[in-house]
């Protein structure tokens, strides 16, 4: 169940994610207000507490990262200043666009989903990838991976380049590909001059009514769409640590807590501390990618 969303003068309520609420301006349906909540989820399930300022790490990282790939693939930003004053800082007014379903994954390094199939098949979306690869490995180059959309609170799963294909035809695989790949090479040099690793990131795609061309919507590049590692702890056979909510997975799954992910139970509410945690990771990511420091 999902926290009362606000409610915004001029704005109609369309639909709330894990993390986002969508909103639609009731005088112009060709755009849509993306807000950024301080929600927080794990394992399938939107935890009961916040974690204060995320979502504005995730608005002005997004914002940073469009900046710095308009030049590959157009995306839908219009306005990050015209918004109501109430979420003002975790919300862009976006083009509206016809999402493609399909979650375009680029991975650089071996962990995560990517790390089970190769653990079970040798291969990742059907990518047959060397042996001996570990938890945390460079992979011999970085590889387009696809997920299908899962429906809230359900996983989604990995699948092939084939299964792409047959979802949205050939030509529009073949350019999710290529896009997908271009932004992750992009960021990662972007990142490893910062002294940040990443190791994979989940773009989304659309279409705006009439036109052909492929453009980046969703977020971009931030801690919940991305694996970002601290370089100088980077250390492939284990897991690594990371700017993101992995304090809330390992609390969560520790006796401290006291619940099952298998039980069907919502996890219980988060210590302070680990909200505190958590918050200075999403912070610290922000920092080293940018150079500045967002107010919240």
């Amino acid at each position: 169940m999902l926290p009362d969303v606000p409610t915004l003068p001029g704005y109609r309520h369309l639909y709330s994610g894990k993390v986002r609420d969508l909103y639609e301006p009731v005088d112009d349906p060709s755009r849509v207000l993306v807000v950024a909540s301080d929600r927080i989820s794990a394992y399938d399930w939107v935890l009961p507490t916040p974690i204060p300022g995320k979502g504005e790490v995730l608005t002005r990282l997004s914002l940073w990262w469009f900046d710095r790939l308009a030049d590959l693939v157009p995306n839908h930003l219009v306005s990050a200043a015209d918004v109501p004053e109430q979420v003002r800082g975790r919300a862009m007014l976006c083009r509206r666009l016809t999402m493609l379903p399909v979650e375009c994954v680029a991975r650089g390094y071996l962990t995560g989903s990517g790390l089970a199939d190769y653990r079970d098949t040798g291969a990742v979306c059907g990518i047959d990838l060397p042996p001996g690869l570990v938890d945390g490995s460079r992979l011999p180059e970085p590889l387009f991976t696809p997920a299908s959309k899962a429906d809230l609170g359900e996983h989604d799963e990995n699948i092939t380049f084939d299964d792409v294909a047959r979802l949205v035809g050939p030509a529009d695989a073949d350019e999710l590909r290529r896009l997908t790949l271009a932004v992750y090479a992009r960021a990662e040099a972007v990142a490893r001059d910062r002294g940040v690793v990443l190791a994979d990131t989940k773009l989304e795609f659309g279409r705006l009514a009439g036109d052909e061309h492929l453009v980046l919507g969703d977020e971009v590049l931030t801690p919940d769409s991305s694996r970002f590692w601290p370089a100088e702890d980077w250390q492939p056979g284990r897991a690594q640590p990371s700017f993101d909510k992995q304090f809330v997975r390992d609390w969560l799954t520790s006796p401290a807590s006291g619940w099952d992910r298998h039980s069907g139970s919502p996890p219980p509410p988060l210590p302070s501390d680990v909200v505190e945690r958590t918050q200075q990771r999403y912070l610290e990511a922000y920092r080293r990618l940018t150079g500045e420091s967002p107010r919240h």
